[in-house]
């Protein structure tokens, strides 16, 4: 196929669809997934030329519901970034916003969807790598509650955080795909007699909060027309800094080759492992008892609006390291506390689960349709 937008890593022949939902569908798997007899790279140099004898099984049940992988999309390396810069594979482009970035790790995939080089996808959420490239590209993502789609066969990043989920060009595709991975049903739309709690400021991870952001207020009326009740909220912080967590299980995910094969990393993801080297074993150890005691808060209310990103898009050039921060203010905290959060657009929608953010997303896409 014609890509342009060097979305695609390694392109797949296609084979027969089986029967199912999903029969005939043109599926982009992130080239974070094992697929069996498919090179899979993991972004990376390192594993060039991996080919796995295993096919993670989200995957596998997206292709027996009919589904037919097409192509391998490219991706942050390792997937531990948010612009989808590959020192090995090329810059992912923008379809939709020329010279912008795509938003990472998933950029491969919200650039093939924009493109129409398929018809649906399935990518990983660690800090913001499903919702992210969804809004740059004017797509729908879904960051699934901790838990409730399998990783199994996916590379680990932080596998407290590691969440894999659908995305597509509209609500039903992604509902109807989440269906397919957990079993359920896809849930009725509901957004009439929720209570939502407007976010303008999200909770850190560690550190200092972020500064207010009303940009979702643009929402709101539209939200009371259609029956909801919004108020204005916020969502505590965690008990203490997450971050040691994440980057000791980073660095346990590297074990096998780093620091041992450093030289063949990125630049990018090299400057983050030597900085998860660091990380003594104790604060690790603080820090996920501060995410176990995050997790056990309930909200006040049905369902939280906020924006996605909230900020104007950066090139496709910027420096990672300068925008990583800024561009997932409203999206890192829900990888921590384990909710889902689904993202339409710039919009963001998030509960601690998905079927509600799911019924909220499939009403919204019905009365703006």
């Amino acid at each position: 196929m014609s890509d342009d937008w060097n979305a695609l890593i390694t392109e797949v022949e296609p084979v027969p669809a089986a029967e199912g939902p999903l029969h005939g569908k043109r599926l982009i798997v992130k080239d974070l997934f094992d697929t069996a007899g498919v090179r899979t790279t993991y972004g990376s140099k390192i594993y060039a030329d991996h080919v796995p004898t295993r096919t993670a099984s989200s995957v596998q049940r997206l292709v027996d519901a009919g589904a037919v992988v097409v192509a391998k999309a490219n991706l942050h390396e390792f997937a531990w970034g948010v612009t989808s810069q590959n020192p090995w594979y090329g810059t992912v482009r923008n379809p939709v916003h020329p010279g912008k970035t795509t938003g990472g790790s998933s950029g491969g995939n919200a650039a093939a969807l924009a493109a129409g080089l398929c018809d649906i996808g399935i990518g990983t959420d660690t800090g913001c790598s499903i919702r992210l490239p969804s809004a740059c590209c004017e797509l729908v993502g879904l960051k699934s509650q901790w838990g409730r789609i399998p990783t199994d066969g996916v590379f680990p990043l932080c596998p407290t955080f590691d969440t894999v989920g659908p995305m597509g060009t509209s609500v039903a595709d992604v509902a109807l795909l989440w269906s397919v991975l957990t079993g359920d049903r896809v849930p009725e739309p509901q957004l009439e007699g929720l209570t939502i709690g407007l976010l303008t400021r999200a909770p850190s991870v560690g550190g200092t909060a972020g500064p207010e952001n009303r940009s979702a207020e643009q929402y709101v009326e539209r939200l009371e027309q259609l029956g909801a009740r919004v108020v204005e909220t916020s969502i505590p912080e965690p008990p203490d800094d997450t971050w040691p967590l994440f980057f000791h299980e980073a660095a346990e995910s590297h074990r096998a080759t780093f620091p041992a094969r450093a030289d063949e990393y990125g630049d990018n993801v090299r400057a983050k492992l030597e900085h998860a080297q660091t990380i003594d074993p104790a604060d690790a150890d603080r820090a996920r008892e501060s995410v176990r005691r995050w997790r056990a808060y309930e909200p006040e209310v049905d369902l939280y609006v906020a924006p996605v990103i909230g900020v104007d898009l950066p090139p496709e050039d910027c420096e990672e390291l300068d925008v990583r921060i800024p561009l997932t203010a409203f999206l890192r905290p829900f990888n921590v506390i384990g909710w889902a959060g689904l993202a339409i657009g710039d919009l963001q929608f998030v509960a601690p689960r998905d079927e509600v953010v799911l019924a909220a997303g499939l009403a919204w896409e019905a009365a703006t349709a």
